[in-house]
């Protein structure tokens, strides 16, 4: 088996141990996974926005959890826990599933959308975009986008910036997709530039400090010579005064 066959069956088992975890955890708000494989063995780490009902009584839930992936995906050596998400407001796969749960308890869509965009938005985020496609109203298939904040749809900065969920509402008309894209609040856009003042060496701040008391001391000197001129000419000035006076008489 080449190396390419090996890495493209790799992703294909860690994408469906996503969709197993996500599946036996929704209860507990499932916000994600990661997979890190180490000498010892695979270490399994899942984020989750209330990671007790992940870890279950004593630990049997996460046990068990540990069972089946060892046994349904070929783990050896397998380690599992689970922990809890910093902000589940702003992780799109929670938020995607609670858009879904609120639609199949009998939520219009308008109401979902807004009110967890509303949600999103109060959390910090810079952007944010819920579509709900499928039989909304009528028989017929319709897509709705609510849409706040900075969105990037495609190129390097939608992969970088942009974390989306996805989830599925289902209804007695049929199957509705939910999709949540949220931007961080630390994403920082390619446009957004800060201007950095250059640092000025040590050398260079003495040579200004110097220069700066000659051209005061220079203005000292030059403020002292016009004073003597100022003298000379008020007395020349009452000296024909003086002298005005006497033709006079």
């Amino acid at each position: 088996m080449t190396v390419v066959k090996e890495m493209l069956k790799e992703r294909v088992r860690r994408v469906q141990v996503h969709d197993h975890v996500q599946n036996k955890t929704a209860r507990a708000g499932f916000g994600g996974l990661s997979i890190q494989r180490t000498p010892l063995g695979t270490h399994v780490r899942i984020s989750a926005e209330r990671p007790g009902l992940v870890i279950g009584r004593k630990g049997s839930d996460i046990q068990r959890l540990t069972e089946e992936l060892e046994r349904k995906f070929g783990y050896e050596n397998l380690q599992v826990e689970a922990g809890e998400v910093n902000n589940f407001a702003l992780n799109p796969l929670i938020m995607a599933a609670k858009v879904a749960n609120a639609l199949e308890r009998g939520w219009n869509y308008r109401r979902a959308g807004n009110s967890m965009l509303q949600r999103i938005m109060d959390a910090g985020a810079r952007g944010c975009q819920i579509t709900i496609a499928g039989k909304l109203t009528g028989l017929r298939h319709r897509t709705e986008k609510f849409l706040s904040g900075h969105i990037k749809f495609c190129g390097e900065t939608a992969l970088e910036l942009m974390d989306v969920g996805i989830a599925q509402a289902k209804l007695k008309p049929g199957t509705i997709g939910v999709k949540v894209a949220i931007m961080k609040p630390d994403a920082r856009l390619p446009d957004e530039i800060e201007v950095v003042k250059p640092e000025i060496p040590a050398t260079e701040e003495v040579k200004e400090e110097e220069g700066e008391e000659e051209t005061e001391e220079a203005k000292k000197e030059e403020d002292s010579k016009e004073k003597p001129k100022e003298k000379e000419t008020k007395k020349e000035s009452k000296g024909e005064e003086k002298k005005e006076e006497g033709e006079k008489k």
